[in-house]
């Protein structure tokens, strides 16, 4: 289990020298696409954690909703983010050929960053995040999702950052990653909120 420490502090390390987390012919997507919230979501994550628990079994240690389609009045961007919690993430051949069984596609390796690997799917789209139990990743996207779900005013905040980000990201011609970088601050500022509130930081 993460520390009260490990939880509350982001790495923003880069990669190792050399390294790159997209593996061969993944690439981080342009034309960044901003949606109101659809009340389909929720049922586009329930179909996606079947499939997945199905041909898992109980491999998948935990599934959670995160991200922003987990937010009810949340605009996001149209895909459904997954959080799978396995034993170790670094062991794909207990979990990556069943995945692709069923439609997934590895797009990320971070063996550096809590071991996270990332897998793209289509129809509906989804980014399913894969995590050691030992991730403090997941944690804080839950304590976000929660955060989120109950401060309608920082949900508006950070609605408005993400149309903000976006629009810049798109007219520079910039990627997902810079979208993300364009909001951190804001979203760094919500999640400081979140932790006070939570016991996990001191006011």
């Amino acid at each position: 289990m993460p520390s009260r420490a490990e939880i509350v502090l982001f790495d923003d390390s880069p990669p190792p020298p050399g390294a790159s987390p997209w593996v061969a012919g993944a690439t981080p997507a342009t034309g960044i696409e901003v949606a109101d919230q659809d009340p389909s979501w929720p049922r586009q994550y329930d179909y996606l954690a079947g499939r997945i628990r199905e041909t898992l079994g109980w491999r998948a240690i935990q599934l959670d909703h995160v991200g922003s389609t987990s937010v009810p009045g949340l605009a996001a961007k149209p895909i459904i983010d997954i959080d799978l919690t396995v034993a170790d993430p670094g062991r794909e051949q207990d979990y990556l050929p069943a995945l692709q069984k069923i439609g997934f596609r590895l797009t990320i390796r971070e063996p550096w960053w809590y071991g996270h690997r990332c897998l793209r799917a289509d129809e509906p789209s989804c980014n399913l995040h894969v995590f050691g139990f030992d991730s403090p990743e997941p944690i804080r996207q839950r304590i976000l999702r929660d955060w989120l779900r109950g401060n309608p005013g920082e949900r508006d905040r950070y609605a408005a950052a993400k149309r903000e980000a976006a629009s810049a990201a798109n007219a520079g011609g910039e990627h997902v990653m810079q979208y993300n970088a364009r909001k951190q601050q804001v979203i760094r500022e919500i999640y400081h909120r979140a932790f006070v509130a939570a016991g996990l930081l001191d006011e």
